[in-house]
Formats: structure tokens, C-alpha cells, sequence
């Protein structure tokens, strides 16, 4: 378990919280816990109070990871419900354990059920009714429940209804698990898509629910997010021990602001740029490589694709052809590189889907570029130090003249960079790159 916001959230992976949740000989409760979640907790005593009953709380989302990471914790999978669903099936008709599905609009539950069945034949459904039954009818529905021997519920009411909704008739309800699951049906019933998969894997689930419903989701999100940020940060403000972690948080805070207004502000150009790749060229709209993070740790950068699909099988026979000193191949005719991939490459329009690697924690808005594994296997000793620091969208070496700045002094900036690095510093250099992606120099 990882206390934050004086509550105990399950800390396992997915599989094993499964098994942790369908063990148990007695009644058992089990709600997710998201951002906006903790925002409704913070003004909703009834529903406060239903989450404290519960005998589960399982992360949701990128924000309860944030949360724990300020308290120096680190939760070992996001337990969505939406990503626990398929286990959660999976694991029932394996034991055999019935699943009652409640809620949402009128034959939806039905549709997910159904779904559910075709994935998983040996699993049972007890039985499904929509959600939008009037207060009188309770006691009918619960008796439909209680009658189909059903061992699992679950109530897709929404936030907070749905918890309060269970905590209220517990005590009556048969079913040995009672979860809380929100929209999950409607995207398994595919009333409602999911984010595409790089969007999920940058925990940038948001940015797509906000784009299907803006009018709906933009108090949860565009207000709620920074809300929740301001709440993680008074939560862990007792847990900090030095300066540095405050430094380190408040950059952290910076990143999480800016990247996600810019995600949503250019979300019409990330489509538009997606499209025009795939007219141009056949092959994937991302690119995905492994470069080496803070630290030497590796981790998989995501740039639109500029390239033709055969460029890495290309790059040996080009080294030679390099326009830039020193250990990193940059080479200005680079015959790889696709019509409107010079285009992407000289606005740096190319690196936008790193704001997902920011949003992921795995890069920061300023910071040294993030290298290739074996460009960092021929540094020399000394610029190792640019390792220190977590890569950057932008930095010192990118305001000044990007690929036309030689190795050497591209490692100078950077190691003055990891010494001074400030919140301020990263300010300056955020709003000296405006200049330098209109200026080009370097972009190529």
C-alpha cells in the first residue's frame, strides 16, 4: 500500500491485484482513485466517506502516480479500470465466479457483457440492467442482483454516484466483490473509443477524452488538473527533506503545466501532421526509438516519422557523410528524409510527440537531447556528466545553433546546463526557443 491524501492505495501489478481481489472469502469493496477522484473527495463528504469504507483503493491514471513520486513512492502498475477489465474476466471465468453488470444507458451493460463473453466463453454473466433506474426501484434492483448468485458487481454509475450508490446498500448486496468502474462499459460496448495506444502509454488518456467531449471534460481536466497538482503538491510537502527536492518537484510541476496545455492547444496540428505523413509515405505516423535517459537509463522516444521506413538500415552507410564533428551523425542532404519530413525537421514540428515522453516523466521540457545508446557507449568520460540531468525538448545547445554546434561544445553547454539548472533557467531557455525554431538554424 502507498498512503497519499491520508488514503491507502493498492500498490501491485495488475494480475496480482486480480487475484488479491478475488481471494477474499468475505464481502469485498473496491473503488478506483484518479485526479479527479481526489478533487470531488476534497468537496464531497458523502463520497469522502464511502472511498474510507472501502476495502480497496486502486490507482488510476498518470496523476496518482505523480502524487506518490512527490512522496518519493512509486506504484507498480496503473490499475485502471478500463485495463483491469480483461483480467478481471479472465480471472472469473477461469475460477468460475458469475459477473453482474450494472449501469450506464439502457443495453449498454448488456453490450459489454456480451463482449466479455465472446473474449472470455466460459465466463458466466449473472446478469446486466442500465443505470438509470428511478430511487424506487432499488430494492427491485437489488433483489435481481441478489437472486442471480452473481459473485461479482459491477456499477458503472459514474463518480460519485456509483460509490456512494454501493456503500449505501452493501450491507444488502450478496455479491462477495462490489467495484466501482465508471465508464468502463461504455468503451468495451464501443459507445465511447479509447485513446490511441501512444496516448495511453504517455498516461495521456485525458487529452483524448477532452478532445471527444470538450464541453463536459473541461472542468474535470483544464481546471481539475491543476487543482489536483496543487493538492499532490500540499500533500507532499511534508515529505520533502531538502531543497533539491523542491527544485526537482517544481520543475516537475513546470513540465505537467506546459506540456499539457500545449498537447491540447496543438492537438490540431499533431492530427494534421499525422495525416500528411501518411499521404507522403507508406509506414507508421510515429517514430519510436531507444535513447538513453537521466542517469543511463533507456527509455523509448517518440518523434513523428520524417524518415522513409528503411532509414535505420541506411544510417551505417551515411556516417561517412556526417556535416557535424564528433560522435553524433547529422548530415543536412540526408537522403532519408521524406518532403514533409524537412518540413517537420525545420519548424521542429518532428519532436512535438516527446510531450508525451514529458507528460510520461521521462523527459523534461529543458534539458540536455536525449542520445542514442551508442553515442553515449563512444562518449568520453567527461561528457557522461550530461547524464545527470533528465533530457530536454529544448536547452542551452538548441537556442544556439542546434546541429550547427560541434560535439564538443554541445557537451560544454550541456554540463553547464546540470550545474546551473534552475527553475528560472529553464524559463529563459523555454522562451528563447520560439527564436530558434523560427530562425531554422541548425534544423535538419
Amino acid at each position: 500500500m502507498i498512503n497519499i491524501f491520508n488514503m491507502k492505495i493498492l500498490n501491485a501489478q495488475k494480475r496480482d491485484a486480480v487475484d488479491m481481489l478475488l481471494a477474499q472469502d468475505s464481502k469485498t469493496t473496491a473503488f478506483f482513485v484518479n485526479a479527479h477522484c481526489i478533487n470531488t473527495a476534497a468537496t464531497d463528504e458523502e463520497y469522502r466517506h464511502s472511498l474510507e469504507r472501502s476495502d480497496y483503493l486502486l490507482p488510476d491514471g498518470s496523476g496518482l502516480a505523480l502524487a506518490a513520486a512527490l512522496k518519493g513512492e512509486k506504484f507498480a502498475a496503473n490499475l485502471n479500470g478500463t485495463d483491469l477489465f480483461k483480467p478481471l474476466c479472465e480471472a472469473a471465468a477461469r475460477k468460475g465466479h458469475s459477473i453482474y453488470f450494472l449501469g450506464s444507458a439502457k443495453g449498454v451493460a448488456a453490450a459489454a457483457a456480451a463482449k466479455a463473453r465472446r473474449a472470455f466463453p466460459d465466463l458466466r454473466i449473472a446478469g446486466t440492467d442500465h443505470g438509470f433506474f428511478k430511487p424506487e426501484d432499488t430494492d427491485r434492483v437489488i433483489d435481481r442482483i441478489n437472486q442471480s448468485g452473481a459473485d461479482i458487481l459491477l456499477v458503472a454509475m459514474g463518480v460519485p454516484m456509483q460509490e456512494n450508490w454501493i456503500t449505501k446498500h452493501r450491507a444488502g448486496l450478496r455479491p462477495r466483490l462490489a467495484m466501482g468502474v465508471g465508464a468502463q462499459f461504455d468503451f468495451h460496448a464501443g459507445r465511447i473509443s479509447r485513446a490511441p495506444r501512444i496516448l495511453r502509454r504517455a498516461g495521456c488518456e485525458w487529452v483524448w477524452r477532452l478532445m471527444l467531449e470538450p464541453r463536459r471534460m473541461a472542468k474535470r481536466y483544464v481546471v481539475g488538473n491543476p487543482l489536483f497538482i496543487a493538492r499532490a503538491v500540499s500533500d507532499a510537502a511534508g515529505a520533502w527533506p531538502n531543497p533539491a527536492i523542491v527544485g526537482t518537484l517544481a520543475k516537475r510541476v513546470l513540465d505537467l503545466t506546459i506540456a499539457s496545455a500545449a498537447t491540447l492547444a496543438l492537438s490540431p496540428l499533431l492530427l494534421a501532421t499525422a495525416a500528411a505523413i501518411r499521404l507522403e509515405s507508406p509506414g507508421p505516423v510515429f517514430f519510436m526509438q531507444t535513447r538513453v535517459g537521466q542517469n543511463g537509463r533507456p527509455f523509448r522516444i517518440f518523434k513523428f516519422r520524417s524518415m522513409y521506413r528503411d532509414a535505420e538500415a541506411r544510417r551505417a552507410q551515411l556516417l561517412a557523410q556526417s556535416d557535424r564533428e564528433g560522435v553524433c551523425f547529422k548530415a543536412k542532404e540526408d537522403p532519408r528524409i521524406t518532403r514533409i519530413g524537412r518540413w517537420l525537421r525545420r519548424f521542429s514540428v518532428d519532436e512535438l510527440p516527446q510531450l508525451f515522453n514529458v507528460l510520461k516523466g521521462e523527459m523534461s521540457l529543458v534539458g540536455p537531447r536525449p542520445a542514442l545508446p551508442e553515442e553515449v557507449a563512444a562518449y568520453p568520460v567527461r561528457a557522461l556528466g550530461r547524464l545527470e540531468a533528465k533530457p530536454g525538448l529544448t536547452g542551452i545547445w538548441q537556442v544556439s545553433g542546434r546541429a550547427d554546434v560541434g560535439f564538443d561544445k554541445m557537451i560544454d553547454m550541456d554540463l553547464a546546463y546540470v550545474r546551473s539548472r534552475s527553475i528560472w533557467l529553464d524559463l529563459a531557455l523555454l522562451a528563447l526557443t520560439g527564436r530558434a525554431v523560427l530562425s531554422g538554424r541548425g534544423a535538419y
